[in-house]
């Protein structure tokens, strides 16, 4: 649980009226005066239920109970009160991240293992901040250090990492202060947005991760998989064909304690698992093909069952044969193109992730943010039955978790459900304690890389239309604008690849006859396509779990667009090997 430093904290009454889904209440007007009695009692119930848990929210001393809290806060203290190069700035914010790392990998090639690898490892970051919420020292390089620090807990080691990097985080601070302030005197246009918000503290205390794996049996199933494509009979007869065919499993497991001078102490931790599959082939012509597959979660439990995930491997390995004989995409075509979800959930992430975090410009400039939408404020961005939310909160989604949830952001701050586009309208961005115009405090979406600075980022951003349809009516929807315009075929993109180039793309036929086709790309496909484009939408949602430095899970339906290019790919075809592969 979050709670606020404050004992003084008001009421959540609003939680007696509202909940996270969204769901309307449920009281008619009629019936809303003689529900008055019982809401009030309710609100009375939750008040004192609020009351008797402030009594025992945890405390600073709680958190010192913790060894690396307590070497943290005794350093912050010491940082606080002493860290002052006489005639120069004093620091106005301090924040210490120390993150715990734990990864295993191992990978696999033709059947055979390739080895594993197990690291652990804990870093520092320091945050130094010199001049005040308005104007302050921060910049590309003026407001952080980073250093290696102890893994054994031991308090002197962590202290003297921890003061080590604010002594280089200081420095480059009051560097960075004196640059910006000669800058600002050169401007003619004055910061549209203090440089830093501020943000109530708050006390989490989630308990460490540890990595715990089963790594002989992994390394023995991660070799199992990369070899199906000799192993098992239904593919076996086309094995010459595949030129690689790899497998490889990566855990982690992280746990990050911070803190600063407002008085937020949080430690919070996460895990995540995936397992892909790799495979590959030429056609006669030489042309690459690919086809991967992974399976991504925040437990081992998440993760397809051996027999499922070579199912998914076997499917692939099949599609190999199929994508040789597939005749290449010669002509330019200009038309409707339906997206799977699966599809979309890339091109979204892509197209539109990028474009609602908000980033401070340019000194000297009157934009708002940088980015695609960064002039798109309260303007349309998406057909008006769009709509797209980014809800941290929100953990599974039809029984699957997301990885991209959370509760505190890396800056301290606790989520927030931001409901981004509206009707097709853009009506708010992501931030993080970096304010822009319009919008002065963090909604808890500043995340970090380990060991990275935080910047504003999709937690679990969900996307839904309105007027969704099913699977069967996009197709009759993408066939009826076929026959409208009087064209032959037209395309459905099922799975995308590298650079949002289609891996699996069908021609259809006006009788709904699908062919698989090679050797093309999509071109024109960029916010403008998703703003006039998009026909209609998809009411089932495909969960995209990804895991990269930074988790992010994308919640989004299939697309039919109404103008897209699909093209041959401007790409030069390999030689094929000159002679065949070992027995």
């Amino acid at each position: 649980m979050i709670f606020p430093r404050s004992p003084f904290a008001p009421c959540p009454i609003l939680s007696v009226f509202s909940c996270r889904k969204g769901g309307k209440p449920r009281t008619s007007p009629g019936s809303l005066f003689s529900g008055c009695l019982l809401t009030f009692a309710a609100i009375l119930g939750v008040c004192f239920f609020a009351t008797t848990r402030l009594s025992a929210q945890p405390t600073r001393a709680d958190a010192e109970k913790d060894p690396i809290f307590k070497a943290m806060l005794a350093e912050l203290d010491r940082s606080k009160n002493d860290l002052q190069l006489k005639g120069f700035e004093k620091p106005f914010f301090i924040q210490y991240r120390v993150e715990d790392l734990s990864t295993f990998d191992t990978r696999a090639e033709y059947g055979a293992s390739e080895g594993s690898s197990r690291s652990h490892q804990r870093v520092a970051r320091v945050t130094v901040r010199v001049g005040d919420y308005k104007t302050d020292s921060s910049g590309q390089r003026g407001d952080g250090a980073v250093q290696l620090t102890a893994l054994d807990d031991d308090p002197t080691a962590i202290r003297s990492a921890l003061w080590n990097a604010t002594d280089q985080a200081y420095k480059n601070a009051l560097s960075a202060y004196a640059q910006k302030q000669a800058e600002l005197k050169q401007v003619q246009t004055p910061p549209q947005a203090d440089d830093f918000s501020k943000q109530k503290a708050v006390i989490l205390l989630e308990p460490p991760r540890e990595l715990k794996i089963d790594e002989p049996a992994w390394i023995e199933r991660v070799a199992h998989d990369s070899g199906l494509y000799h192993s098992d009979a239904t593919v076996k007869a086309n094995e010459k064909d595949v030129q690689y065919s790899t497998s490889g499993f990566h855990a982690r497991a992280t746990t990050s304690w911070l803190v600063n001078t407002e008085g937020t102490i949080v430690r919070k931790s996460n895990e995540g698992y995936q397992e892909v599959f790799a495979v590959g082939s030429q056609a006669d012509d030489g042309m690459r093909l690919d086809r991967s597959y992974g399976s991504t979660g925040i437990s081992l439990r998440d993760l397809d069952t051996p027999e499922v995930f070579a199912k998914h491997a076997v499917a692939l390995i099949g599609s190999l044969s199929q994508l040789r004989k597939a005749p290449l995409v010669e002509e330019e075509y200009h038309g409707p193109v339906l997206l799977s979800s699966d599809a979309s959930s890339d091109i979204l992430r892509a197209l539109v992730a990028t474009g609602v975090t908000a980033t401070r410009p340019r000194m000297g400039t009157e934009a708002r943010t940088n980015g695609p939408f960064a002039s798109s404020y309260h303007a349309r961005v998406l057909p008006d039955f769009i709509n797209i939310i980014d809800d941290p909160g929100l953990k599974t989604f039809e029984g699957k978790d997301l990885v991209g949830a959370y509760d505190v952001d890396d800056e301290g701050v606790p989520e927030q459900a931001v409901k981004l586009v509206s009707g097709g309208k853009l009506e708010n961005y992501l931030l993080g304690r970096e304010p822009v115009r319009d919008f002065t405090e963090s909604n808890g979406h500043g995340r970090a890389a380990v060991a990275g600075p935080a910047r504003p980022a999709i937690g679990v951003m969900k996307v839904t239309a309105e007027s969704g349809v099913s699977d069967e009516e996009l197709n009759r929807k993408l066939l009826d604008i076929a026959r409208d315009r009087g064209l032959k075929s037209v395309y459905y993109v099922e799975t995308l690849g590298g650079a949002l180039n289609p891996r699996l793309l069908y021609r259809i036929g006006i009788d709904g006859k699908r062919e698989l086709v090679r050797g093309a790309v999509l071109d024109d496909l960029d916010q403008r396509a998703l703003r006039s484009s998009v026909e209609a939408a998809g009411k089932d949602l495909w969960v995209a779990n990804y895991m990269g430095d930074v988790p992010e899970t994308v919640l989004a339906p299939a697309l039919l667009l109404n103008d897209v290019t699909v093209k041959r790919a401007n790409e030069k075809n390999e030689k094929l090997p000159f002679y065949p592969p070992p027995e």
